[in-house]
């Protein structure tokens, strides 16, 4: 009896000292003057955005200016060519806040020491294409060996694309691999310099053009040939403006909830195309999917178990040195104020570490995180 009194004590005391420490933190931070955002690819469009994500509907709709307008402070979008590497030089310097951010590359930025939390999903199921020019004999992954084929290194459609190589009896090894980013590796196709390329929706209208042709899609295929993006925070940042990331979180909620909807299906593509990226490449990417699979801002067990996929896959690659953790790298409690808050704690669909729905009872058990 004495020894539960004296436990309650100690655990109250540590509680206590926990609360000060983090009144403390938020006391002594700068006031907030501005929000800043990092967007791992650069964009397209006036203003400049980018399509596929939940994340760009609020760019595009100025909902966080808005949310932040009360009290003067200022949100900046910053668009980074360089892709996740890029961005995690970016948040190593403390030049950003927020990063909009693949899977691969943040998992390599945590290898090397960048302290985040990752706040919710914002585009789950990237699909992946292998494109080649119009008249190439290539017709199969099988017949990439030996071929110069483009791969964007250090991005989130890396390991998915040597994922494919292993699942076709190739390694990276066997094929002339050629570090492009987006814009380079359509130049190179359109004028013959790579035989083939790996890469998103943006092929689409190169292939509407006549200029190239998809030879393999993952769409419709076992979801851990995928692609996953998030928005994360400086753990910093977080630890001394947790108001501000509550405001950032219930904005981009707000945002997957409107682009989940099937009826906004045709309005979301039309808004996506703003970033320079066609309607019709959108209408492709999406074809045969649900919005709201597509769009869910959960973390669930099927987004965990792909990041600790990635890790594994990391190292296996030499991409990162060390193991790093995954389940306290993410933070749904802001997610789940957010849902709750809004009344979305069912709306979107848990799914299980296959990809595949979890039963109702497993759902409500796991809680709106997960």
């Amino acid at each position: 009896m004495q020894f539960n009194i004296f436990r309650r004590r100690v655990l109250a005391m540590l509680a206590a000292g926990l609360a000060v420490t983090f009144a403390a933190a938020t006391a002594n931070a700068e006031p907030l003057t501005t929000v800043r955002i990092g967007v791992a690819t650069a964009g397209g469009g006036n203003p400049i955005s980018w399509g596929g994500s939940p994340g760009s509907v609020a760019r595009l709709n100025g909902w966080l200016e808005e949310a932040f307008k009360p009290d003067g402070v200022k949100v900046e979008w910053l668009f980074f060519k360089g892709a996740g590497p890029a961005v995690n030089e970016a948040l190593s310097n403390k030049q950003i806040d927020f990063a909009y951010h693949g899977d691969l590359p943040s998992v390599v930025g945590r290898a090397n020491g960048l302290k985040t939390r990752i706040l919710l999903v914002s585009g789950a199921r990237n699909n992946l294409y292998v494109v080649t020019p119009p008249d190439s004999d290539i017709k199969s992954i099988e017949d990439l060996k030996g071929k110069r084929v483009s791969i964007f290194r250090g991005t989130n459609g890396h390991l998915v694309a040597n994922n494919l190589l292993n699942a076709h009896g190739l390694k990276e090894r066997d094929i002339k691999g050629i570090n492009l980013d987006t814009g380079s590796a359509q130049a190179a196709l359109a004028s013959k310099g790579v035989d083939a390329a790996f890469g998103g929706q943006e092929f689409f209208k190169l292939r509407d053009q006549g200029l190239v042709k998809i030879v393999y899609s993952t769409q419709g295929q076992d979801p851990s040939f995928t692609r996953q993006a998030h928005l994360h925070v400086r753990d910093e940042f977080a630890t001394e403006h947790p108001e501000a990331v509550q405001r950032v979180v219930d904005v981009f909620v707000r945002a997957a909830a409107w682009a989940s909807d099937e009826k906004n299906r045709d309005a979301l593509f039309k808004l996506w195309a703003r970033s320079g990226t066609p309607y019709e490449s959108y209408v492709a990417e999406f074809e045969n999917q649900q919005l709201a699979v597509r769009n869910s801002p959960l973390i669930d067990d099927f987004i965990i178990g792909r990041y600790k996929a990635v890790v594994s896959d990391a190292l296996k690659l030499r991409l990162i040195r060390r193991e790093v953790s995954v389940d306290d790298w993410f933070d749904p409690s802001f997610l789940q104020n957010a849902l709750k808050k809004q009344g979305l704690e069912h709306r979107w669909t848990s799914f299980d570490v296959k990809g595949q729905p979890k039963p109702q009872a497993q759902v409500a058990a796991a809680g709106s995180g997960g």
